[in-house]
């Protein structure tokens, strides 16, 4: 059946309420509407900001509205289009992004970014242009996570928040680009600009941390210090180029002062990715005073509510604190940039995958973030459906 302009019956996990583990419920995908695509998703993975807004909600996390589908990470290949959409036709296979692309004309008052930023608006209550979801279920609009949903077998986003690849990549691997590796990658390449030579410290070790580090090694830093409370993680942060790990439990001095004392004055650059406000202050103070830079990286709503203990002093000394949104890409061009590197195998994603689910297995790949047994879970949406050549519809 010719599905373009009909409504679509297809699986998606549902969250009813906050703190309540997901449903597979058949939920109804309406057309696209002007300027926006429906795709089939093929892969999506569980990023922490999915589960802490699901388990989060009440500690700090803005509370929007349910239900919702979640979900944020993700490759599928394009169903059809809405009216005024030129860049992308039936049968092109495309990563969703939760930030729309702006263009280097973002700060000019045109209508085109006016009407990108409506778009990021409305993406951050769940809804699309007009206010409105596309999904539904049991006769109640059910909300968009971040304008993508990706944990449903179909789903409508915005033509601007979409980037087209090739077919010779792998969707359940690329779908990584869609958030973490690209948020880490580019907070060492875009925002903290590390040069030849240098030396960095990485606090956190999830998927954006562990990008960070594998950041520093493509542009050469001669050391690379992983900070994580969990050893678990350090093999893989050394695979993908940490040169020292850290765990600070196994210091009795603070872990800011373990840092400075290895380096003989701090490091040129820190990154923080875990989302902890007391990492946040740490990373800084590992710096060097003449100059060091660190840049906050990771966050969820829940920590972003408490505040960050900074000395006067620790900025007098001439350090500079950054903060960073998806690593500072310029959305579709930053992650045609990422593919293209991938392909080069000059950027790792393999490797940041230790578990592939069913999407009926959701659950599971929640538990996993919650007890740190996962980098990255990658859930296929549809069994049996391959993920290296486009997909029929």
């Amino acid at each position: 059946m010719s599905t373009p302009g009909q409504v679509i019956r297809c699986k998606a996990a549902v969250a009813w309420g906050p703190g309540r583990p997901l449903t597979i419920e058949e939920v109804q995908v309406a057309p696209p509407k002007t300027h926006e695509v429906r795709i089939k998703v093929i892969a999506t993975s569980v990023c922490r900001a999915d589960w802490a807004y699901l388990y989060a909600a009440g500690t700090g996390t803005k509370l929007r509205p349910f239900p919702l589908v979640l979900g944020h990470e993700a490759a599928g290949v394009v169903e059809s289009i809405g009216p005024a959409v030129d860049r992308f036709s039936p049968g092109d296979r495309v990563i969703p992004l939760f930030q729309p692309n702006c263009g280097k004309q973002d700060r000019r008052c045109t209508a085109e970014t006016v009407q990108r930023r409506k778009d990021w608006a409305n993406a951050q209550v769940g809804v699309m242009a007009y206010g409105t979801s596309r999904i539904s279920c049991k006769s109640q609009q059910v909300y968009q996570y971040l304008g993508v949903a990706s944990f449903s077998q179909y789903t409508v986003v915005s033509d601007a928040s979409l980037a087209k690849i090739r077919d010779s990549v792998p969707l359940d691997k690329v779908c990584l680009l869609g958030c973490g590796v690209s948020t880490g990658y580019g907070a060492a390449r875009n925002v903290c600009k590390v040069e030849k030579g240098s030396r960095c410290a990485v606090f956190g070790l999830g998927a954006v941390g562990l990008a960070a580090v594998m950041g520093c090694r493509a542009a050469g830093a001669e050391r690379i210090i992983a900070v994580d409370y969990n050893p678990d993680l350090f093999d893989t942060a050394r695979l993908l180029g940490a040169t020292d790990c850290v765990n600070p439990k196994d210091h009795s001095e603070p872990v800011q002062r373990v840092l400075t004392q290895m380096t003989r004055g701090g490091v040129d650059y820190a990154m923080e990715c875990a989302g902890s406000p007391f990492f946040m202050g740490a990373a800084l103070e590992s710096t060097s005073g003449g100059g060091g830079t660190c840049a906050i990286v990771g966050w969820t709503e829940a920590d972003a509510v408490e505040a960050v203990s900074v000395s006067a002093e620790s900025i007098l000394m001439g350090r500079t604190l950054k903060g960073t949104y998806f690593g500072d890409w310029e959305g579709v061009e930053g992650v045609e940039d990422l593919l293209d590197k991938y392909e080069k195998k000059q950027l790792k994603l393999d490797e940041f995958i230790t578990h592939n689910l069913q999407l009926e297995q959701i659950n599971k790949a929640f538990d996993y973030v919650n007890c740190r047994k996962s980098i990255r879970t990658v859930i296929r949406l549809w069994e049996g459906e391959a993920t290296q050549t486009p997909a029929a519809l």
